[in-house]
C-alpha cells in the first residue's frame, strides 16, 4: 500500500523477528500496513536435536530489511512514533555486558537440552517427571513449569553451561532472541516477565510487579547475575542509537518500546482483544491464543495462561512444534511436476494450494501426521515424528499434498478442543492469522475440521507487525485498548463445509489416537537417529 493511502495516522516501524527471518514493516496506528520487507534466514539444525542461528545475522538483516524500507517509503518517515519489537521466544541468546552475542542463538525447536532439564526438574520421585516440590512451587507461582523437553530457556541455559563452557564463561546475560534486537536498537539490555515468560521465573499471581521470584530462581538453578535488569512490561526502553538511526534512515529520539512475544502480538493485531475472544496462528509453529480474566494450568496438556500485555488480563499459552514449516517442508519435498517445475526448491506456496486443491476434502483416506519435529501440546514429546497413514497404490500426489495442509489443521482441532477443556470456556469467533491464514485453501480446510467459521484480517501475514505497533501505541498514549477491533478489520469469514463434517469428525477420531497407538515405536526409532 503507498503512502498515500495511509492517512496522517502516526507510524511504527515494527520488527517481526521469525524463526525464518525478520520481517520488517511500516504500519501506521489506523491499523494499515504501509510496507513490508523480509529477509529470509533458514536456521541451522541437525540430526542430534540441535537448531541455532547467528544473532548477529538477524541484525544485519533488520537494518537491512529497515534501511530499504524507511527509503522507499519517504512521505512516512517522519510520521515514525517507535519502534516496536515481537516475533519468536522460548529461544536463547548468550551476550556479554555490551549486548554483543558469544555464542549462536539456541532456538525453541532444539531438544539437545532434553537429559539435562530432567535431571534439574526431577527428583527421586516425580510427579509426571518433575520433583514434586518444584512442579508445585512452579505452577503455583509462575503458573506453569519449564520444558522437561529441554526446548526453552531453562534447557538452552543448561546447555550452554556444561556443553559450551567457553560460551558460558563470556555470557553475562541469557536474553530472548526479542530482548536481544531491543539492546541493538537502544544500546540497553533488558527484559521484561512477558519477554521472558518461557523462563517461568515470575511470580505471575500479580501483574503488577516486575522481578525475578528467588524461589523459581533457585529452583531452576539460574544466576541471577546473568539474567537481565527488568523493565515494566509497557514501557520506553530508550532511544534508537544515533548511528543505528543514521543507517536506517529514521528521525532522531525515535523511542523503543519493550518487546512483546508474538503470541501477544498476534492476539493485539488481531483485534481479538476481549476476554475468550480467540485467535488461531498458522505460522512456522502454531498456537491458539485468548484472553482470560485469571490463571489456568495444565501441565499434562502443557499450556497456561500467562500474563497479557493488557492489564489486568492473562493471555493463554501453547504451541504446535510444525505447522506452516510442515507446508514448506511437503512443497519442497514433493516435486510439484504438473507446474512444470523441475527442482524440489522452486514451487511457491501458492502452487502447493492448487495441487492441494485438486484433491477431496479427506485427502482420500490419507492422514498425515505433523509432527515433524515432536510436539509441545497438547502432549509434549519430542520423540513424535511426521508420518502418512493409510497410503495405497492408487493414492495420488494431490492427496497426499491435501494430507499434509488437513493434518495440520487437525493437530489445531485438537489443540482448541484441549485448550477448551483447560479454560472450562468456549471459544468461538475465532480469528486466522499468520502466514498460512494467506492461503484460501487452508483456511477452508481449518474451517472444515474445526467445523467453525474462521474471520480472517486483513494483511494476516503481518498480523503481529500490526500487534506490535498497536503496542507501541498503547505504550505511548497514541491508542486505547477499545480502539483495536475496528482497526484490525475482518477481510473474509470462512464458513465450514456442513456435507464434510462427518467425513473430517470420523477422521479426527483416528487422528487423536495416534499419539497413544504410535508413542511407543517413536520411541523407539530415536535411538536409532
Amino acid at each position: 500500500m503507498s503512502d498515500e493511502g495511509a492517512g496522517e495516522a502516526p507510524v511504527v516501524l515494527a520488527v517481526d523477528l521469525g524463526t525464518g527471518g525478520p520481517k520488517i514493516a511500516l504500519v501506521d496506528l489506523d491499523g494499515t500496513v504501509i510496507g513490508s520487507a523480509h529477509r529470509r534466514i533458514e536456521p541451522r539444525v541437525s540430526a542430534d536435536g540441535a537448531a541455532v542461528q547467528d544473532a548477529d545475522t538477524w541484525w544485519e538483516a533488520l537494518l537491512e530489511g529497515a534501511g530499504e524500507l524507511v527509503e522507499a517509503h519517504p512521505a512516512a518517515r517522519s510520521r515514525i512514533v517507535a519502534v516496536a519489537v515481537t516475533g519468536q521466544w522460548g529461544s536463547t541468546v548468550p551476550v556479554d555486558a555490551a549486548g554483543d552475542p558469544v555464542g549462536d542463538c539456541i532456538l525453541w525447536m532444539d531438544t539437545r537440552a532434553r537429559d539435562l532439564a530432567r535431571e534439574a526438574l526431577g527428583g527421586r520421585v516425580t510427579v509426571e517427571g518433575f520433583g514434586p516440590r518444584k512442579v508445585v512451587e512452579f505452577i503455583r507461582r509462575a503458573g506453569g513449569a519449564p520444558s522437561l523437553e529441554g526446548n526453552d530457556p531453562l534447557g538452552q541455559r543448561l546447555w550452554i553451561e556444561h556443553e559450551q563452557p567457553d560460551v558460558y564463561r563470556r555470557t553475562a546475560h541469557f536474553l530472548e532472541p526479542l530482548d536481544f534486537l531491543v539492546a541493538r536498537l537502544t544500546g540497553r539490555v533488558c527484559a521484561t516477565p512477558v519477554s521472558m515468560l518461557l523462563s517461568w521465573l515470575f511470580d505471575n499471581r500479580r501483574l503488577d510487579q516486575a522481578r525475578y521470584d528467588p524461589v523459581l530462581v533457585a529452583l531452576a538453578g539460574a544466576d541471577p547475575s546473568r539474567l537481565p535488569p527488568l523493565l515494566p512490561v509497557a514501557s520506553e526502553v530508550g532511544p534508537v542509537r544515533l548511528e543505528v538511526a543514521r543507517r536506517i534512515g529514521l528521525p532522531d529520539g525515535v523511542p523503543v518500546v519493550t518487546a512483546l512475544p508474538d503470541l501477544h502480538t498476534a492476539a493485539l493485531g488481531s483485534g481479538a482483544v476481549g476476554l475468550y475472544e480467540p485467535h488461531m496462528a498458522i505460522s512456522t509453529s502454531a498456537w491458539i491464543g485468548c484472553h482470560t480474566p485469571g490463571k489456568r494450568t495444565s501441565i499434562g496438556r502443557q499450556m497456561a495462561t500467562v500474563p497479557s500485555a493488557l492489564p489486568d488480563r492473562y493471555l493463554l499459552a501453547n504451541n504446535h512444534e510444525t505447522a506452516g514449516v510442515c507446508a514448506e517442508w511437503a512443497r519442497n519435498t514433493f516435486v510439484l511436476a504438473d507446474d512444470g517445475l523441475t527442482e524440489p526448491a522452486e514451487p511457491s506456496l501458492a502452487a502447493f494450494d492448487a495441487v492441494a486443491a485438486k484433491a477431496p476434502s479427506g485427502s482420500g483416506g490419507v492422514l498425515f501426521a505433523p509432527w515433524l519435529n515432536g510436539e509441545r501440546s497438547p502432549v509434549a514429546d519430542t520423540a513424535l515424528r511426521g508420518s502418512f497413514h493409510n497410503l495405497s497404490l492408487s493414492t495420488t500426489r494431490a492427496e497426499m499434498v491435501r494430507s499434509v495442509l488437513e493434518g495440520v489443521a487437525h493437530n489445531a482441532r485438537w489443540l482448541l478442543e484441549a485448550s477448551e477443556k483447560v479454560l472450562r470456556h468456549p471459544l468461538d469467533g475465532m480469528r486466522v492469522v499468520g502466514g498460512g491464514a494467506v492461503s484460501d485453501v487452508w483456511c477452508q480446510i481449518h474451517a472444515d475440521v474445526l467445523g467453525r467459521p474462521l474471520a480472517r484480517p486483513h494483511d494476516p501475514l503481518l498480523v503481529s507487525s500490526r500487534g506490535a505497533a498497536f503496542f507501541a501505541g498503547l505504550v505511548l498514549g497514541h491508542l486505547r485498548v477499545d480502539d483495536l477491533p475496528a482497526r484490525a478489520a475482518v477481510e473474509r469469514t470462512f464458513e465450514p463445509d456442513p456435507s464434510t463434517r462427518t467425513l473430517h469428525d470420523a477422521v479426527h477420531r483416528e487422528f487423536t489416537g495416534l499419539h497413544k497407538a504410535e508413542k511407543a515405536m517413536y520411541h523407539r526409532l530415536r535411538k536409532l537417529r
